[in-house]
């Protein structure tokens, strides 16, 4: 009720200290870059959204992500054994086994580079938005409604008040 109250204007809102509303308007908006950063991040190191689902699901169910061939070490695969089709020996083979070298060092050190940046990066903010935003969030809950119970009780005591004053000018 009172809340409903002080949403169309009829009843007295306990405003907060400025510095507190500032903190919570800060604790927003860190929530709100995390989430933004988070979710471009998961998109910049898995581009495949099937992928994302599939890894997002394993996390959920608390199982190990299979292990996935980059596309660089698919290529490199693919370059090794068309050297082998042409023959080791030939120019072209030689060329395709030493590009196709490189490619598998790239792609192992872009799954090495993924695994990281999931661990390092992408795990604290995971955790900030499961831990200590969830604490911020229920805090904030408990503290709106005792505000809502405080001003209840503020605007009853003037009803009472108010009751009584007329009560002792009729008598």
């Amino acid at each position: 009720l009172q809340f409903t109250e002080e949403k169309l204007g009829q009843a007295e809102k306990t405003e907060l200290d400025a510095h507190f509303e500032n903190l919570l308007a800060r604790a927003d908006c860190t929530k709100n870059w995390t989430e933004k950063i988070l979710r471009q991040t998961e998109v910049l190191l898995q581009p495949n959204p099937s992928a994302r689902v599939e890894e997002f699901l394993y996390e959920k169910l608390d199982r190990k992500v299979p292990s996935r061939v980059t596309n660089g070490e698919l290529l490199a695969q693919y370059m090794t054994e068309a050297a082998n089709d042409f023959g080791p020996g030939t120019p072209y083979g030689k060329t395709l086994i030493k590009v196709g070298e490189t490619q598998r060092r790239l792609g192992a050190a872009e799954r090495d580079f993924i695994h990281s940046a999931s661990l390092n990066f992408l795990t604290p903010l995971r955790n900030f938005l499961e831990g200590d935003w969830r604490t911020i969030a229920k805090e904030r809950r408990i503290l709106q409604n005792r505000r809502l119970d405080l001003d209840a009780c503020k605007a009853r005591l003037k009803k009472a008040k108010a009751a009584e004053a007329k009560a002792a000018v009729t008598v």
